[in-house]
């Protein structure tokens, strides 16, 4: 069974950056794909990225791109979301998600991902 956990959100200023990690555990990490998504009071979940541990390809939102890295380490099973230059409207609550074989859905489709983690919050200040 696959489990995430994410971990480094946090309060930061306009401008700032974080890093978000997700450590997986169970499955194959190599064959997921893992995708970051994002949901503020009131709005539908949000896709921010996304990358295929396989062959280290990688998809970002228009919102985002330029702005915010992913990256994996395939030999700790672990997914990490670079974010620079924050802005408040990059406040939300940030979760990891994996989508598994055999199938695999839309990448920028939270439906098609398996597994959540629990999230993490991310708040920017003005």
């Amino acid at each position: 069974q696959v489990q995430l956990v994410e971990s480094g959100g946090g309060l930061v200023q306009y401008g700032a950056s974080l890093r978000l990690s997700c450590a997986t555990s169970g499955g194959t990490f190599i064959k997921f794909t893992m995708g970051w998504f994002r949901q503020a009071p009131g709005k539908e979940r949000e896709f921010v990225a996304a990358t295929r541990c396989d062959d280290g390809s990688v998809y970002y939102s228009d919102s985002v791109k330029g702005r915010f890295i992913i990256s994996t380490d395939n030999a700790k099973k672990i997914v990490y979301l670079q974010m620079n230059s924050l802005t408040p409207e990059d406040s939300a609550v940030y979760y990891c998600a994996a989508d598994e074989p055999p199938t695999y859905g839309n990448i920028r489709r939270w439906q098609s991902y398996d597994t959540w983690g629990q999230g993490t919050q991310v708040t920017v200040s003005s």
